[in-house]
């Protein structure tokens, strides 16, 4: 994050920024003071929210890799072995919906302090255990507190980051989001040659200590506090629901090619019919201001359509994340370092375009940026439909850097206009809400381009074409119809406004 927007007087027990104009407010109350500069308190509480951030997402890539040796040594079977990456989605989709209750109830320091000591007590545990259960163990324990950490980072940055500079302070969330994902499968590569898979977790354990003990030095509540009260059956709600959509989806792609299709529906029907309840529930706990997730977020067109535009972007990552790679060790042949390699230039692209996007959102607002980049995932998810297992590596290369670079000028900006129009007392709700509707819509991307490219596969295999030419079909098919379903989110795009919380800073800046 650019230190230009320090200012010169320390500021660590400054009230959090409020908007010029606040929802609620006495007519007769004097107006906040504008605050102009970022203060040298609050600029190290977001570095070191964005810091451990990336710590923690740069953990959740590193199993793709390391995977295949903790078979080997634990001797498990690869439908076991995936329990590390389930696991740590099923726990991400469970909790996250708490963290507007926990970020208010905590404050900025507690709930900081919660995520590292979880997530510093997780990655201990995985590194020393035993065998399989705790490994998973120490999986679900590390998702706990990742499932706080990027909502209270937005929320953090909504709190006290004035409206005008927000679009580039979300930038460098982006930079968070894109940069560790594609640098933790190639760190993992690293580690394990001399290390074994232990090491992975051994070298994010001493950085997780530091930054927990930079939490207790250095962070302070930035915003006020708020006595709620849980409420058991929410959270016992939200449990089923979220965790029986994340579980069934992430079986579809599996199902797909046993056949076996009614496993995963029994979850994902039973995850649909509580999330009916659960958002009962919600309308009825708003009245009295006790909700576990407040859904009057969704009252804001600018939320609502944010959050279609997040769902269908997730699903197009995500479910590239996962088959591009397939496809390039299974149909073009290529190894797996080869391909780690392949797809580093665009996650790198995608992160710092991060910070530039956000300067841009400053000045320019959602729509020049978010309809151009909707428009190139489009067209580069397009361009993966005609894959085959002799096309050129340089139209891949191309291809997948156009993809990151869209996706950033899609989600730097949807963070700060979806948020911006939010009162101060839903941003924690709002964040948790983007959150979770990021692991479902990301289980459904993968389910989806996963079914579609074993069932397509499959028939073309059994009418006797080989196995390469059908994987690359198959792939094909998911992807065309992918960029289908993104291609509805360009009109979108064009509908999304600029809070008018900006609008009086935006000028110049």
């Amino acid at each position: 994050m650019s230190t230009d927007i320090i200012d010169t007087s320390d500021h660590v027990n400054d009230p959090p920024h409020t908007p010029a104009t606040s929802a609620g407010a006495p007519s007769g109350a004097p107006a906040p003071t504008r605050t102009d500069k970022l203060g040298p308190g609050h600029f190290r509480v977001i570095a070191l929210l964005m810091a451990s951030a990336f710590t923690v997402i740069l953990n959740e890539t590193t199993m793709s890799v390391a995977l295949p040796p903790i078979m080997a040594d634990l001797q498990v079977t690869e439908s076991t072995g995936q329990w590390l990456t389930t696991a740590f989605m099923l726990t991400m989709a469970v909790v996250i919906p708490a963290t507007g209750f926990l970020i208010n109830r905590l404050g900025t320091r507690g709930a900081y302090l919660l995520a590292m000591s979880l997530f510093t007590a997780g990655t201990a545990l995985a590194m020393v255990a035993p065998g399989f259960a705790l490994l998973v163990t120490g999986r679900v324990v590390q998702a706990t507190g990742t499932a706080i950490m990027l909502p209270l980072l937005m929320t953090t940055i909504m709190s006290i980051v004035p409206a005008h500079m927000r679009g580039r302070v979300m930038g460098n969330v982006t930079l968070v989001i894109a940069l560790a994902p594609a640098l933790g499968p190639t760190l993992s590569g690293i580690v394990l040659e001399p290390l074994g898979w232990r090491g992975v977790f051994g070298v994010v354990l001493p950085i997780s200590v530091l930054a927990l003990t930079a939490g207790i030095l250095w962070i302070r509540d930035v915003s006020d506090r708020e006595t709620m009260h849980l409420d058991p059956l929410s959270l016992l709600l939200a449990l089923v629901a979220f965790g029986g959509l994340v579980w069934g989806l992430s079986g579809l792609g599996e199902a797909a090619e046993t056949a076996a299709l009614i496993n995963p529906w029994i979850p994902l029907g039973v995850g649909i019919a509580v999330l009916g309840l659960f958002v009962w529930r919600q309308i009825v706990r708003q009245r009295t201001e006790s909700a576990l997730l407040d859904l009057r977020t969704f009252l804001q067109s600018n939320f609502r359509l944010a959050v279609v535009i997040m769902a269908i972007s997730m699903m197009a990552m995500f479910g590239t994340m996962i088959v591009l790679p397939l496809v390039l060790q299974n149909a073009v042949g290529m190894e797996p370092l080869t391909v780690g390699l392949l797809m580093l230039p665009g996650g790198v692209a995608m992160g710092l375009l991060g910070p530039v996007v956000g300067r841009w959102y400053d000045r320019f607002g959602p729509r020049p940026i978010m309809i151009p980049g909707t428009a190139m995932v489009t067209v580069a998810i397009g361009a993966f439909a005609f894959l085959t297992p002799t096309t050129p590596l340089y139209y891949i290369l191309g291809a997948h850097i156009l993809l990151m670079i869209g996706l950033a000028s899609v989600f730097t900006p949807l963070f700060s206009a979806a948020l911006g129009v939010l009162e101060p007392h839903l941003y924690s709700h709002g964040s948790a809400t983007i959150s979770t509707v990021q692991q479902v819509a990301g289980a459904a991307g993968v389910a989806l381009f996963i079914a579609i490219m074993t069932i397509r596969r499959t028939a073309l295999e059994d009418s006797g074409i080989p196995t390469p030419e059908a994987m690359a079909s198959g792939a094909g098919l998911a992807f065309g119809i992918g960029a289908l379903l993104m291609a509805a989110t360009i009109g979108v795009a064009a509908m999304i406004k600029r809070p008018e919380s900006d609008g009086e800073f935006s000028g110049g800046h």
